[in-house]
């Protein structure tokens, strides 16, 4: 860990401090909602489509939890814009973990990929394929 990991962690302070796309959309083409109960992480994600049905236009988030939870559902949001639902379906924690930039202990894994899991459920219950109240990380 150089000076490289420092730019990524003023990276993930600054997400948390200053969030990007935070807030609710009117209007949203879908919202969901999940929880991460080992460390306190709410999250809220509201995504609208374009005319395509396919491609995300906007995503915007609110909630509360920890640094890590926050900045990367701040970046995810900023991520997905122009992204269809199938890349989106093909996230996974690597890609979350690169997109924060530093390593995220095993503890604090559920608190990164938060966001990212409360997105792709609430594309999964937008297009039929699950029936799910709300994502937890305890599943």
């Amino acid at each position: 860990m150089g000076m490289g990991s420092d730019m990524y962690r003023q990276q993930i302070l600054d997400h948390y401090k200053n969030p990007r796309n935070y807030g609710e959309l009117e209007d949203p083409t879908f919202t969901h909602e999940g929880e991460n109960p080992s460390c306190g992480d709410t999250i809220r994600v509201d995504v609208r489509l374009e005319d395509d049905g396919e491609t995300i236009e906007y995503a915007a988030f609110s909630g509360d939890g920890c640094a890590i939870s926050q900045a990367s559902a701040s970046m995810l949001t900023s991520r997905l814009q122009g992204m269809t639902l199938d890349e989106l379906e093909a996230l996974d924690t690597d890609d979350v973990t690169e997109m924060l930039g530093v390593d995220i202990s095993p503890m604090r894994i559920k608190c990164a990929v938060l966001a990212r899991q409360v997105t792709q459920d609430g594309a999964r219950i937008h297009e039929g394929e699950v029936d799910i109240d709300r994502t937890t990380t305890e599943d």
